[in-house]
C-alpha cells in the first residue's frame, strides 16, 4: 500500500500507476493511494490505505481505535481516522476523518498509530448526539474496559474543547466513586437513576471477621442497612472469591443488613424488576423518598 508521492520517490510515474491500475494490476483505493495488488483489501491493507489517505502524520480513532484496542469486534465499517487540525483530507468512501487541535497530545506510539485508551473513551463519548447518551458510553466503555477515571480526567484538562462538557466531567466524576464495572455502570443507569433510587455509595469497605472486604452499593447514607451485590461471574467464580462473598454474606447477616444480589442477566434483562425489589426494601425500612418509572416500565 503506498501513497502516489511515495512511489515518485521510487521513480514509478503517474503513468506507469495509472497503466497499472488500467491493467487491473494494482488498484486505486483513495485519491493518491494504490494497492499494488488486485482482489479483496484485507482490513490490514484497508487501515494502511486510510492512514496514508490521511497523510501522515495520522492516526485510528474513534470505534476503529476501539476495535483495535480488543473493545469491540471487527467489522467491514468505515475506519476512522484522526489527523491534525488544518490538515487537508476530506471523508472518502471508508474513511471518516477526524480533525483535532490536540493531534500530538492523543496519539500514542503503537502499531498502527491511534489514540490512547482514555482519548478513544473520550471520542467515541463527543461523538454522541446527545449528553446522556454521551455520559452512558464514556461510563460504559471506561468500565468495561477499566479504564480508569484519573486517566481520562488527565486527557480532559490536556483537550479542554470538547463536547458535552459537562456530562462527561459528571461520568468521570461517577468513574471516581466506584463504578469499576459495566455490569455496576449498568445498575447505577438503569436501575437507580431510571427510577429515581437513591444513589447508594460505592466499594464501600466492610471489616467481616477479621477480613477487610468491599461491598458493591451500600445504602446505609439513606438510613436503610441494605447491600446491593452485584456478582459478576466473570470475577466471581474462583474459590477465593466465593469464599470472601460466603463471609460477607454471614457478616451482613449477623449485623442485620438486609441485601440483594444481581447479576448480568437480572440487570441486563429486567432492570425494572430489579428496581422494584430494591425499593420495596427501601420502603419496608422506612425510606420515604420519591421514585419513577422509566421508559421501559411505562412500555410502548
Amino acid at each position: 500500500m503506498f501513497a502516489r508521492k511515495q512511489l515518485r520517490k521510487f521513480g514509478i510515474s503517474d503513468d506507469v500507476v495509472r497503466a497499472n491500475v488500467k491493467a487491473g494490476r494494482w488498484q486505486r483505493v483513495h485519491r493518491g493511494v494504490v494497492a499494488l495488488f488486485s482482489g479483496p483489501l484485507p482490513r490490514s491493507a484497508r487501515i494502511a490505505a486510510a492512514l496514508l489517505y490521511g497523510d501522515l502524520p495520522a492516526a485510528l480513532s474513534h470505534r476503529t481505535a476501539a476495535q483495535e484496542w480488543g473493545w469491540w469486534p471487527v467489522d467491514d465499517g468505515p475506519i476512522h481516522i484522526t489527523v491534525p487540525y488544518g490538515t487537508s483530507a476530506l471523508p472518502q468512501a471508508g474513511v471518516v476523518v477526524h480533525r483535532s487541535r490536540a493531534f500530538k497530545k492523543i496519539v500514542v506510539s503503537h502499531d498502527p498509530p491511534r489514540t490512547s485508551r482514555a482519548d478513544t473513551v473520550i471520542d467515541l463519548a463527543t461523538a454522541e448526539p446527545d449528553e446522556a447518551s454521551a455520559e452512558r458510553t464514556l461510563l460504559s466503555v471506561a468500565s468495561a474496559n477499566r479504564v480508569g477515571a484519573e486517566e481520562i480526567r488527565a486527557r480532559l484538562a490536556a483537550r479542554p474543547a470538547y463536547r458535552h462538557r459537562i456530562a462527561l466531567d459528571r461520568a468521570v466524576r461517577l468513574l471516581g466513586e466506584g463504578l469499576t464495572s459495566m455490569l455496576e455502570t449498568r445498575y447505577f443507569l438503569d436501575v437507580e437513576r431510571a427510577h429515581g433510587i437513591p444513589r447508594a455509595r460505592r466499594q464501600v469497605p466492610v471489616n467481616a471477621f477479621g477480613r477487610k472486604l468491599l461491598e458493591d452499593c451500600s445504602y446505609e447514607a439513606t438510613g436503610v442497612p441494605l447491600i446491593v451485590r452485584l456478582d459478576g461471574r466473570t470475577y466471581h467464580s474462583d474459590a477465593e472469591t466465593a469464599f470472601r462473598d460466603r463471609r460477607r454474606d454471614n457478616f451482613a447477616e449477623l449485623s442485620g443488613t438486609a441485601r440483594l444480589v444481581y447479576g448480568w442477566q437480572d440487570v441486563a434483562r429486567t432492570p425494572c424488576a430489579v428496581a422494584r425489589e430494591v425499593m420495596v426494601v427501601l420502603r419496608r425500612e422506612g425510606w420515604q423518598g420519591p421514585t419513577m418509572r422509566c421508559r421501559k416500565c411505562l412500555g410502548p
